[in-house]
């Protein structure tokens, strides 16, 4: 992985070379913002890389969208498709659609035949289900706010490209936190040993338990984008509420579950769960 510092120093074909992939099929881009070098931080570079996007001639700019992939499973068959993408929609998983994922293809051709080129939307942002309802509500947009809303995906993807393949002081922010933590609001202490897993869109992704700070050792998720969708968690709190003094058999509670949604992908959510002998509660917090 070079460094801004050898970027900032490299012939402009190892400054081309180096970026190739950031954007898609367009080496252009990179060439063209080799001119404002050097750059203090990789978020300045990324934001000379999008000038460039942004005041391309309108024939450029519309070729340019058009060499993005279709967002399809079909498309990872395609031995053109690039690397970066094939691993972002590899990951995003739009076969869980299930029955919708022909209305999804559907819509394909309907934003193609009304925009003249494929729907772009950095995936590692999103679930497929709001994958799916960004389509539906875009194609409602008019073709001029339609490609600027193209321009700002595409500042996504490259954003989280970038990071992958330059090393450098001022990176872009990319990543979001999701953490949590449970209180015994009822014996004034942290809870330890609580085993928590979280679900997104209804299959698992993560899971911990608590400490004796009543926090799991690590975030739930971090160092990458919060995907905008429906999460759950899951505090098996039927063992820690065993151990009290004089408890019930069965415990009052078994599993709590907490359902919420995340809205801001490089955002910080902290979900706590404050547990009490008869009851709980939990807030977003910080």
């Amino acid at each position: 992985m070079p460094t801004l510092d050898a970027l900032n120093a490299a012939p402009l074909d190892v400054f081309v070379a180096a970026l190739d992939g950031v954007f898609e099929h367009a080496p252009w881009v990179a060439a063209k913002a080799a001119a404002g070098r050097p750059f203090p931080t990789v978020a300045a570079l990324h934001d000379a890389l999008m000038a460039q996007v942004r005041t391309a001639s309108a024939e450029t700019l519309v070729a340019f969208l058009c060499g993005h992939p279709e967002l399809s499973p079909k498309v990872l068959a395609d031995p053109g498709l690039t690397a970066a993408s094939r691993d972002e929609q590899g990951g995003l998983g739009l076969d869980s659609l299930g029955d919708d994922l022909r209305r999804f293809e559907d819509c394909n051709a309907e934003y193609r035949a009304k925009f003249g080129f494929p729907f772009i939307v950095c995936v590692r942002r999103l679930t497929p289900p709001f994958v799916q309802r960004a389509m539906g509500r875009r194609l409602a947009s008019t073709p001029e706010t339609e490609r600027e809303t193209a321009i700002a995906e595409i500042g996504y993807i490259s954003r989280l490209r970038l990071k992958d393949r330059v090393e450098g002081p001022g990176m872009p922010k990319t990543d979001g936190h999701l953490s949590t933590h449970v209180l015994d609001t009822a014996r004034g202490c942290p809870a330890a040993g609580v085993r928590i897993e979280l679900f997104r869109e209804g299959a698992q992704i993560a899971e911990g338990r608590t400490n004796r700070d009543g926090r799991t050792e690590a975030p739930l998720i971090e160092g990458e984008p919060l995907r905008i969708g429906r999460y759950e968690l899951r505090f098996h709190v039927a063992d820690y509420f065993a151990n009290w003094p004089a408890a019930a058999d069965p415990p009052w509670y078994d599993i709590i579950p907490i359902r919420f949604a995340i809205a801001e992908p490089e955002g910080h959510y902290h979900t706590p769960l404050l547990l009490g002998a008869w009851t709980y509660t939990t807030y977003r917090g910080s």
